[in-house]
């Protein structure tokens, strides 16, 4: 008896499947009644009040049009951009289409962490440093792997004892 309840809680509490394709902000549709003056009652919807938004995302570097309600418009705005909303927000507020978005991000700044590694590696490489640190290497093994062909050099480090100590960052 207690399974079969929780299940119907569950499936009362799952977002409904056009939150699934924007940015809701965990708002569902409500349920209740109309109550006229004859006190007849007639079950009715409230929709959440979703609107067609065009935003920027600097990381990105492109506009994205997506379906908001007007909560997380708000949100977006007092959060400093749709960049910072995504990376910030719970998953499940998000649905599928910001953790699809949340994950573009991420990959993107990882990549761009990466170019920024191998830049200033490339700029010091004369200097006194000769590796990597351990963050770096990271970085550029997760970008590598994923646009590395046969052609394309991969920077192996020659030793790590630069990287195991404190001062070693980015």
């Amino acid at each position: 008896m207690l399974s079969s309840t929780s299940a119907i809680v569950q499936l009362a509490k799952a977002p409904f499947k056009r939150a699934q394709r924007g940015l809701f902000g965990g708002k569902q549709i409500q349920f209740g009644n109309n109550v006229p003056f004859s006190k007849t009652k007639t079950r009715r919807t409230w929709l959440p009040n979703v609107h067609t938004k065009r935003l920027f995302s600097e990381t990105l570097n492109d506009w994205i049009r997506l379906n908001m309600t007007t909560s997380v418009i708000r949100t977006v705005d007092k959060k400093g951009g749709l960049d910072r909303y995504l990376l910030e927000t719970r998953p499940e507020l998000l649905g599928e289409r910001g953790v699809e978005l949340r994950h573009k991000i991420v990959e993107t700044l990882k990549a761009k962490q990466a170019k920024r590694a191998l830049d200033n590696f490339a700029r010091t490489q004369g200097k006194n440093s000769t590796t990597l640190s351990s963050e770096a290497q990271e970085a550029v093994k997760a970008v590598s792997s994923k646009t590395a062909s046969p052609t394309t050099p991969i920077v192996n480090a020659a030793s790590t004892t630069a990287s195991s100590q404190p001062g070693a960052a980015l």
